[in-house]
């Protein structure tokens, strides 16, 4: 799971050189290289409700722009993928996909204990939870679901060779690959028994489809709380957290977007949880599949059964969940909301198998 915040109505109250970035020798490297984005005393605020990569709100002088980093302690191989997610919206910048414009990317771990990269900030609101959803009302909930769908259509549309991104995954195999990478994280992750989530990864791995969609930009991580939107009028001004966006079918993540809103947005384990609660018909919003026939009429994707992309899905967030629940066991979270998150392993893998069971 992909920290979803440009969001800055809400920092945290840290000291002035926060936990995961070091302000001063972030100054020293800015001033070296980018020495307009230096042109002022440095302050960062670490931007709360995040559950995976790291980001900051770093005031330059009066200018704020955005920085991102991968998570402290134990992260996930190719999970946390700063230059990943600095290509893909530098790539997507001329299209009709909104995304932040991309200012700066650094490799270099030694600077700030990570690679990072700096982006604009996007006005506009991340809305997580039923505090924020309630209020909308109906109508303004239901532009607002529609609006995530019409963007992800526009997202799937897009020819990956005409923005320079025809090298950026390996469409052949896709999901297959999918599963076998997140087993992979799952085994990383491991901290205790996790009943049945061994027999969803094997049901996933001797079904898995071709992929008949296979080729399109995928993001990886697409949900309602992922967007920086504006509810007056309904508009949705940015796509955030990239992290694992690549090549590959769209379905993926359709299927996982129907995880989050029918799956954790049904079930009372969403209820106060940072995840899912504002998400999907428990919160006042249309059903999964009235979303799924937005989108489809919205573009060309086939998008015919989504069983074994839910069931994926399921697998996805439940291994996702995991690793945050570790990284929390060990200290290694920065901000509220962790303590619950591993309640939501069972439900998910419970809810995966049945779906991977159907035909």
């Amino acid at each position: 799971m992909s920290d979803s915040a440009v969001d800055a109505s809400r920092p945290e109250a840290v000291p002035a050189s926060p936990a995961g970035l070091a302000l001063d020798r972030l100054g020293d490297y800015l001033a070296a290289h980018r020495p307009e984005l230096a042109a002022g005393p440095l302050r960062a605020h670490l931007i709360a409700g995040g559950k995976s990569n790291l980001t900051y709100l770093l005031r330059i002088g009066d200018r704020e722009v955005v920085l991102r980093r991968p998570p402290l302690g134990h992260v996930l191989a190719t999970a946390h993928d700063m230059a990943r997610e600095f290509r893909v919206i530098s790539a997507l910048a001329s299209t009709e996909v909104p995304v932040p414009g991309a200012l700066l990317l650094c490799t270099d771990p030694e600077v700030i204990g990570a690679p990072f990269y700096l982006m604009e900030r996007i006005p506009g609101e991340v809305f997580r939870t039923r505090a924020q959803t309630d209020p909308l009302g109906d109508e303004r909930r239901r532009a607002l679901a529609m609006a995530m769908m019409d963007t992800l259509a526009a997202l799937h549309s897009v020819e990956p060779s005409s923005v320079g991104l025809s090298d950026f995954g390996r469409p052949e195999g896709y999901l297959a690959r999918q599963v076998r990478r997140w087993a992979g994280q799952l085994d990383r992750s491991r901290s205790r028994p996790l009943p049945g989530i061994d027999e969803l990864r094997d049901l996933l791995a001797a079904t898995a489809p071709e992929g008949a969609n296979a080729g399109r930009i995928v993001h990886g991580d697409y949900r309602l709380d992922n967007l920086l939107a504006s509810a007056d009028p309904v508009t949705v001004h940015a796509v955030l957290d990239w992290e694992m966006a690549t090549l590959g079918d769209p379905l993926a993540d359709l299927g996982l977007l129907l995880t989050y809103w029918d799956v954790l947005g049904g079930s009372e384990t969403a209820a106060g949880n940072p995840v899912a609660d504002g998400l999907g018909p428990r919160a006042g919003f249309p059903t999964g599949g009235e979303l799924i026939d937005r989108y489809a009429g919205r573009g060309d994707v086939d998008v015919g059964p989504l069983h074994w992309h839910v069931a994926l899905g399921c697998f996805k967030l439940a291994v996702i969940c995991e690793g945050i629940h570790y990284r929390h066991t060990l200290g290694q979270t920065l901000g509220e909301g962790f303590d619950r998150i591993g309640e939501m392993v069972a439900p998910l893998v419970a809810h995966g198998l049945t779906a991977a069971r159907e035909r």
